[in-house]
């Protein structure tokens, strides 16, 4: 039962890892791009990894460890990611009417903030 309940939590996770791809397909811009890719492959690493620790619990322990990267370093690399297109002025979707990051820009140049 131990080896099912895993084997279908990593199926679950796999899913997830699969569903960025067309994410990355339909989203209209870099920024919306880069977020569909890193909450499915956080969500489907974490679930990988829960189904491992299900399927060996004696690995319980590195798993929560790698878990935790996982959970520390997709965002701030999400993050990065979006500054740094943000930064070199990549452009937005049509739809996007805010962007809060380049009017905060502005402010502090303006010597505002």
């Amino acid at each position: 039962m131990q080896e099912l309940v895993g084997s279908i939590v990593i199926l679950l996770g796999a899913f997830f890892l699969f569903s960025a791809g067309p994410g990355l397909l339909r989203m209209p811009d870099v920024f919306t791009r880069i977020q569909a890719g890193t909450k499915a492959s956080t969500l489907g690493n974490i679930l990988v990894l829960a189904g491992l620790g299900i399927y060996h619990p004696d690995w319980a322990l590195k798993l929560l460890i790698v878990a935790y990267f996982v959970l520390m370093t997709n965002p701030l690399s999400s993050h990065a990611l979006s500054r740094a297109a943000h930064a070199i002025r990549t452009p937005m979707a049509a739809a996007t009417t805010v962007d809060a990051l380049r009017e905060a820009d502005e402010m502090a140049k303006e010597g505002k903030v």
